[in-house]
């Protein structure tokens, strides 16, 4: 009987093998030509490969090319989650320890159980070289998939890992060539030298958050400040969830520095990319409750509180299973009753009538027995600075492709919102200076507050205090 199920095995197998052979010639035709149309085309040819055998090596990382070329991250990291690092079993969830376990390893762990048997070397070799090859394109396909879906560590590793191996290979296949091909193999290979680019931007802006978190808890915001600008507001674009993450942190900057309106605003980033980031809506609302402006505080806990009930519900954190979080499942029950309490005092202080002391010189950062000038120098930075067409830029320096007009469309109220709160801030402030008596000032030819450019008015204040006299300032 077992000797019938082989030949049967043998002959499905036989039966089958040149349709695979055709599907995978022509899918490979189609995805040299580089047109996203036929991308798509050999992506459905793979798809009926696979659905003849599922673990035909050759389909599969076709399949994972061809999603990676049409930006299809996620569905990379679906397929080939196992291989991903940081990925956290679901036993494991709680400990916070990483596992580096995949299905593979286990399989191999659960061989070493057969019988022991003979083999030779050149067998073990064959095997070797065979299991290397495979591997390589799932590190290299996977890395890059990470690196676009903001997971810069697991890429670095996956990238580093791939190309080691990819290394290991191009050695052995190097040993029986001729000088000649050895040159005309390493002068056509480009992908090696995508991988090596990719590498040290992902190693570059690892680096640059590394410094800017080491300033950010050394108590130097001014410098971590400076550090999350510059990854922020660099030329070449970054992952979106990679760029939110570094947003949050910033805002944690400014925070500690005083300055609640650029706080603000990295929280309304923050959230135009990723809606469900706890961390930004806790922030925020904790910022404008700060400022006393307590309906868009309670609007913001009660929108965490409805993820927390969801988080809940489907017992487990939103998003895929690879995706990371500043919160683990195990704290949201206690998260959830102090949120509960911290809404029912807001609407408690909202039913006084506690509505309208806004705070408006914490929000522009200004004392409160300032001058007009420091007060119009202020409003002008922010003026500038958080202005809704302005503020909207940071978009096009992000990697969007279907989610393009709903961040576009989160990111245009939270700005504007914050820009209506200074727009009103700055009348409310202007009419309370209005209204304090000015001190006479006895010094008549006292000049205040001037930073002259023009040799005009520099003359004129020269003449006005004659030549042989300062100028009192």
């Amino acid at each position: 009987m077992a000797v019938n199920g082989e030949k049967k095995k043998k002959h499905w197998w036989l039966r089958n093998k040149k349709m695979l052979d055709k599907y995978m010639k022509e899918a490979r035709d189609l995805i040299a030509s580089q047109d996203p149309k036929d991308v798509k085309s050999a992506l459905s040819l793979v798809e009926s490969a696979l659905s003849v055998s599922p673990r035909y090596e050759m389909a599969l990382e076709l399949k994972a090319r061809s999603l990676l070329f049409l930006g299809r991250f996620k569905d990379v990291a679906d397929m080939l989650q196992d291989y991903i690092p940081s990925l956290k079993l679901a036993g494991e969830e709680d400990s916070g320890e990483l596992s580096f376990t995949s299905r593979e390893s286990v399989k191999l762990v659960n061989d070493h159980h057969d019988s022991f048997k003979c083999f030779s070397v050149s067998d073990l070799k064959k095997k070797l070289s065979k299991n290397c090859n495979e591997q390589q394109w799932r590190y290299l396909v996977l890395g890059q998939a990470c690196c676009h879906l903001g997971l810069m560590e697991d890429a670095m590793v996956l990238l580093q890992t791939g190309k080691r191996l990819a290394t290991a290979a191009f050695r052995r296949q190097s040993i029986c060539w001729s000088d000649d091909s050895f040159i005309i193999f390493s002068s056509s290979d480009g992908a090696s030298e995508t991988i090596a680019h990719l590498l040290s931007h992902i190693k570059l802006l690892l680096r640059r958050r590394t410094a800017a978190l080491a300033a950010l808890d050394a108590g130097l915001f001014s410098e971590s400040i400076r550090h999350f600008s510059k990854i922020l507001e660099s030329r070449r674009g970054a992952a979106k969830e990679f760029l939110a993450e570094c947003f949050m942190h910033r805002a944690s900057a400014y925070r500690s520095a005083g300055r609640i309106a650029e706080s603000i605003a990295d929280c309304n980033k923050a959230l135009a990319l990723e809606p469900s980031c706890l961390q930004a809506l806790e922030t925020r609302a904790a910022l404008l409750e700060s400022i006393r402006c307590f309906p868009d505080s309670l609007h913001d806990l009660e929108h965490l509180k409805l993820l927390y009930n969801s988080i809940l519900r489907d017992r487990k954190l939103p998003g895929p299973v690879w995706k990371r979080h500043n919160v683990r499942y195990r704290e949201i029950p206690g998260k959830l009753c102090v949120l509960t309490s911290k809404i029912q005092q807001l609407k408690q202080k909202i039913a006084t009538g506690e509505i309208g002391n806004v705070d408006y010189y914490a929000l522009m950062g200004i004392r409160r027995d300032c001058s007009r000038s420091e007060l119009d120098r202020a409003y002008l930075l922010l003026n500038l600075k958080h202005q809704p067409e302005r503020s909207m830029s940071f978009i096009d320096r992000f990697e969007l492709t279907d989610e393009l007009d709903s961040v576009k469309d989160r990111a245009r109220m939270s700005t504007l919102l914050l820009y209506r709160l200074i727009q009103k801030g700055y009348s409310v402030v202007t009419t309370e200076l209005d209204a304090t008596p000015i001190r006479a000032n006895s010094n008549t030819n006292v000049v205040k507050g001037v930073f002259c450019r023009d040799l005009t008015l520099v003359g004129t204040l020269i003449a006005r205090a004659r030549f042989n006299q300062p100028i009192p300032v």
